[in-house]
């Protein structure tokens, strides 16, 4: 009698340019290379690079399969029998339906990378990822390097701030350099733990 497959998830996250769809896509060719059966998604909304691929800053990329939605990466699961590694770029765009489906995802047998960021622009927790690197298998959170000194960044911010809520998906919050800043704790401007501060 075969042992039964066990699911995993893995889930790669942090502030922009910090390089997690760089790992993402590292750990998909790795199981490429190991002959397994990969399905890699990226959300409709992220239409910088066009869509059906999903590509790094550095111009690394591979075919993807477009969805809107989290109850869409349930449905891919369940299409492919076979599937053992499902990679999901972008996570934080799929809501908060994306952590009951990455789950019962791996409860199917299936590891599932997921890749996205776990703090908004103006420095507070972006769910779901913060949620999913609670619950999750294994978590890795990188940095990126601030624009102004070099130092590991844990933050990014945006050049100019839009009138959408940074918690909310939006097409207007897709963006890279040209709209976006990394930065590390003493160039983060204007945290909102501080102006609480200042307001007491």
């Amino acid at each position: 009698m075969g042992r039964t497959r066990v699911g995993r998830v893995e889930v790669i996250s942090g502030p922009m340019f910090a390089g997690k769809t760089e790992e993402l896509l590292r750990r998909v060719r790795r199981a490429q290379v190991g002959g397994r059966h990969v399905e890699v998604l990226s959300h409709v909304l992220d239409t910088r690079r066009g869509t059906g691929t999903v590509s790094t800053h550095s111009g690394l990329s591979v075919p993807s399969r477009t969805v809107a939605d989290a109850a869409e990466i349930e449905q891919v699961a369940a299409e492919q029998p076979a599937l053992e590694l499902l990679a999901v770029d972008e996570g934080h765009f799929y809501g908060p339906d994306l952590l009951g489906a990455v789950m019962r995802t791996a409860d199917r047998g299936i590891l599932v990378v997921v890749a996205g960021l776990d703090v908004t622009f103006d420095a507070g927790p972006f769910e779901p990822m913060a949620s999913i690197a609670a619950l999750a298998d294994s978590a890795d959170r990188l940095t990126a390097v601030c624009s102004d000194c070099g130092a590991d960044a844990p933050f990014h911010q945006r050049l100019a701030q839009p009138a959408a809520d940074p918690r909310e998906t939006t097409a207007a919050h897709v963006g890279g350099a040209e709209a976006y800043r990394a930065a590390c704790r003493e160039h983060l401007a204007a945290p909102w733990w501080r102006a609480a501060e200042g307001a007491r």
